[in-house]
């Protein structure tokens, strides 16, 4: 029972990141813009929280740093694509290498420094339960957040008139302009939300998954919840599921080890990366899975006077 409730443990503390970004993305894609920089968001959130939070002495803060260190690179990017009408792709990918440039330097002085954790709910009795007591009652405060965030998310979509004009920026944004929304202003704010998330994503790395600084810290789970994006077809839900099964199977791969596995480590550390692949051929291989939600102005550039 205690090496099941430890490896769940670990299993939400692995998806919790991926959760997060993978949730902000998903609103930033559905009112059309497709953000490549993830990767880049995060990375300065997991450095700009560590540094914040060892700096102050307060974990709660390094949070709040990091959700305004994504949110400054969303709007970077937001006032290139929206405002100078540059290319999306190439400036998403300009954003991951800014982002993993500038966390280098500076998070240069804080390598190998003790970092201040997040500190996990603590309710007598519930937390006590037997494996399901930690679970649900004995986590840090960005897991729940992170649970909230994709039940609003959902709700918004659902039952909202925001959630709607969101959708129909992101399916026809000539004709949401034309019905006298302001196109640039709903993305921009999508694209920050989902550069808060993002950066929060990063600041879990380094305030709670792994409590310091690492260059290059989120070895490449900004990419994987952008696949989680397509892995749902834009589906909050789904989103959710995608991020606790990938978050399992990295894991896994590491559990596997522990216990002497005779599988190469290389092979083990790769795992999570093939699965993405193979996730997103198979959704690619589906038509009709891959045209149910999927915004049908996604990584167009939209100018209100042409």
């Amino acid at each position: 029972m205690n090496g099941l409730e430890a490896v769940l443990l670990t299993i939400i503390t692995a998806s919790t990141p991926l959760l997060l970004a993978a949730v902000g993305e998903l609103v930033t894609e559905r009112s059309g813009v497709l953000n490549l920089g993830v990767e880049g968001m995060m990375i300065m959130g997991a450095v700009t929280g560590f540094a914040t939070a060892y700096t102050t002495g307060s974990a709660a803060a390094g949070a709040v740093a990091a959700v305004v260190a994504g949110t400054t690179m969303a709007l970077l990017f937001a006032f290139l694509t929206q405002t100078l009408a540059a290319n999306q792709m190439a400036t998403g990918l300009a954003l991951t290498l800014f982002g993993g440039g500038l966390s280098g330097l500076i998070g240069h002085p804080y390598t190998g420094l003790p970092g201040i954790g997040l500190r996990s709910l603590y309710i007598p009795g519930l937390s006590e339960l037997p494996l399901f007591g930690p679970i649900l009652f004995g986590q840090d405060g960005l897991v729940y957040t992170s649970v909230a965030i994709t039940v609003l998310v959902a709700w918004m979509f659902s039952r909202t008139r925001l959630g709607l004009v969101i959708r129909a920026v992101g399916s026809n944004h000539h004709s949401a302009h034309a019905l006298g929304y302001h196109v640039a202003t709903v993305r921009y704010g999508c694209i920050a939300f989902g550069g808060a998330c993002a950066g929060l994503a990063g600041g879990y790395l380094s305030l709670a998954y792994t409590p310091q600084w690492i260059e290059n810290m989120t070895a490449g789970r900004g990419w994987i919840a952008l696949a989680l994006v397509v892995f749902a077809t834009w589906t909050p839900y789904r989103v959710a599921v995608g991020a606790y099964l990938f978050g399992a199977v990295w894991i896994m791969g590491l559990y596997a080890q522990g216990v002497g596995v005779t599988i190469p480590s290389q092979f083990l550390a790769s795992l999570p990366y093939l699965v993405t692949i193979a996730a997103l051929l198979a959704i690619s291989g589906n038509r009709i899975l891959t045209k149910v939600n999927t915004p049908a102005c996604i990584g167009q550039t939209f100018v209100a006077d042409r």
